[in-house]
């Protein structure tokens, strides 16, 4: 079992067994929110505060502690990355409409993500199952056959685990190593600056549609914008914009102002439609729906972001009196609403 100063917790997901984001995030408010997540109250975001707290990372062990994307742990002068995350049923995916091979492929999508997000190479990944009694062997294989075509696809091995079986429900905890791509070393979210362009790698909302089981982590990607030096930070885009931009905000000391223009060229299909069925703007979508694991990215006028895919949609702005980030949308006319953090959250 690894040393729990080097475990670096994972944020949340939207649920995908509900079909109407409605039933997930509250209605849009254009007030102005403190942008404070209160280390006391109940919630994920506070639980992850308190333990960075608890469990204070030693530099010269562990540069990347809690509350990234991977933790980074030096062993005898190498730098690893590791990463963890836990998939549930009826929470991350639904055994009664989703196929074992769907579900197994998502559980080390998950985790390559991660990989993504800090430009990582993933190296190896081990899988723990809590298996529900009533599955067969053949419900076992092909769960792990969705793991391997994914893994394969990144090279990244499967090398052990362990097995439990329960009345309960099926879960999943897969963890994974990986190294940088580049001299530079892991890209951080907290090294984003006042005055960088904000950039997202793909359209937004609406991923309970399916694209919470099929997206690609963004490795290929990820590779080519490590080499850009005008790239600061980056995560992924795991419990939605509103709720990741915040995080980002938040590590990097900065606010975030978003064109509400260019926020329309990044809306999904997906969230287009969503919005039709539920009356719940796609704009809404596009800022709260989690798991649509783009990249966020952050960088200097020098970013090359036209050439590797990458879409404006806002920019990076000094924080509030208060120190703390605040998030506005401002639209065509110059006028600012204020965005709250609302992707969806566990433990609440």
């Amino acid at each position: 079992m690894l040393p729990c100063e080097v475990f670096s917790l994972r944020r949340t997901r939207v649920t995908p067994g509900r079909q109407a984001a409605g039933c997930i995030f509250p209605p849009f408010r254009g007030r102005r929110p403190t942008g404070k997540l209160d280390a006391m109250s109940r919630g994920e975001n506070a639980l992850i505060e308190w333990l960075r707290h608890r469990f204070p990372a030693n530099p010269a062990r562990v540069p990347i502690g809690i509350g990234d994307d991977m933790a980074s742990v030096r062993l005898d002068g190498t730098l690893l990355q590791i990463t963890t995350d836990m998939l549930l049923d009826g929470v991350h995916f639904d055994t009664r409409r989703h196929i074992y091979e769907l579900i197994g492929r998502k559980a080390i999508a998950c985790s390559l993500s991660d990989c993504a997000a800090m430009a990582c190479r993933p190296r190896v990944a081990t899988v723990s199952l809590a298996l529900h009694d009533g599955m067969s062997m053949e419900d076992v294989k092909r769960l792990y056959e969705g793991m391997a075509s994914v893994a394969g696809e990144f090279d990244c091995a499967i090398v052990g685990g362990d097995t439990t079986s329960w009345p309960g429900k099926l879960a999943i905890d897969v963890a994974m190593l990986a190294e940088p791509m580049s001299p530079r070393g892991p890209i951080r979210r907290s090294d984003g600056r006042v005055g960088d362009g904000i950039y997202v790698s793909g359209p937004l909302g609406g991923s309970v549609a399916g694209k919470h089981l099929t997206f690609t982590p963004r490795l290929e990607l990820a590779s080519r914008v490590v080499l850009d030096p005008a790239l600061h930070a980056m995560m992924d885009l795991s419990d939605g914009l509103s709720m990741d931009l915040h995080r980002m905000c938040a590590a990097s000391r900065c606010g975030a102002e978003l064109s509400a223009e260019a926020m329309e060229e990044v809306i999904s299909p997906a969230a287009r439609a969503m919005s039709q069925e539920d009356g719940i703007s796609a704009m809404e979508h596009a800022l709260h729906d989690g798991e649509d694991f783009e990249l966020l990215v952050t960088g200097g006028e020098g970013l090359r972001a036209e050439e590797l895919g990458l879409t404006r949609i806002g920019r990076l702005t000094t924080p509030s009196r208060e120190g703390q980030p605040t998030i506005c949308l401002c639209d065509r006319q110059g006028r600012f609403s204020y965005v709250e953090p609302r992707g969806y959250e566990h433990f609440r």
